[in-house]
């Protein structure tokens, strides 16, 4: 019974105070910063795709068969 009790006046209100603030951060979405992070990372990807189709044609003008090679 005693582990009980400790549990709901110690552990129990901690945890939702806890568990709470953390569902408030989320739902007030991305920060400025976070927004832009995002953006780099998005344009990054972007140019990472060019890149590798790029790569890609140029494998396929000058060997075919290199992607039955894998």
């Amino acid at each position: 019974m005693a582990p009980v009790i400790i549990f709901m006046v110690i552990v129990a209100p901690i945890w939702l105070v806890l568990h709470y603030r953390s569902k408030g951060q989320v739902s007030q979405g991305l920060s400025e910063e976070e927004y832009i992070q995002l953006s780099d990372l998005s344009e990054t990807a972007d140019k990472m795709a060019d890149r590798i189709k790029t790569l890609e044609a140029i494998l396929d003008v000058e060997t075919p068969d290199w992607r039955n090679k894998l």
